[in-house]
């Protein structure tokens, strides 16, 4: 099946289809390893980024290594299949740098602030899941895919635990717009009276 011979077509469904699954597979990772085991690594991307790397870039270089090995495989062995796989991937982490990394984080500087419906949507999504700092307590894993801001901010409110960042910083990260920010807040808020909660507007060195 994988050392089958296809034609492009058949190839360029494969690497789509790849895409959907990849985003499935980031979800999943996001909310149970990278806010799990290894939030020893991600945490770095829930904090403000000091320079140009952070350690949340080693999920980067893992997702890069299965695609690499594919690709090389498929075009050395001339199986399309394992070649189609590989791109599929590689088309997946390009998205994901273009949407997270470069629209929402900014890592390249720029002013646009999208108005279409589903990358506008995106944005906030992703921004009411960095209105939390801490491991637990957050909302929106997803990075091609968000459910509606509302009931984004409803679950903030229901899950009723996680250090909230102060405006601030978050504004200055991820330029941040006051409603998307204070409406995720009010309903978070209530969040932050446990025991280790960082003040609102404490800096963190």
């Amino acid at each position: 099946m994988f050392t089958a011979q296809i034609n492009i077509w058949q190839g360029i469904a494969i690497a789509l289809l790849l895409v959907a699954i990849m985003e499935v597979v980031a979800i999943v990772a996001h909310k149970y390893v990278m806010h799990g085991f290894l939030w020893s690594l991600h945490k770095s991307h829930h904090e403000p980024r000091t320079g140009l790397f952070e350690k949340n870039d080693w999920f980067g270089v893992m997702g890069a290594v299965p695609s690499i090995i594919l690709l090389v495989i498929g075009t050395s062995q001339d199986w399309p299949v394992f070649t189609a796989i590989g791109a599929g991937i590689t088309m997946y982490g390009a998205i994901y740098f273009g949407v997270h990394d470069v629209l929402v984080h900014r890592r390249v500087r720029h002013g646009w602030n999208p108005q279409q419906k589903y990358l506008k949507r995106m944005v906030q999504a992703h921004r009411m899941h960095h209105v939390v700092e801490s491991k637990e307590g957050t909302v929106s894993f997803g990075f091609l895919y968000a459910p509606p801001v509302r009931d984004l901010l409803a679950q903030l409110e229901a899950n009723g635990k996680g250090k909230i960042r102060s405006s601030a910083k978050t504004r200055t990260e991820m330029d941040v717009g006051k409603l998307d920010l204070d409406n995720a807040e009010k309903y978070a808020r209530p969040t932050v009276l446990h025991a280790d909660a960082e003040p609102q507007g404490g800096t963190r060195h």
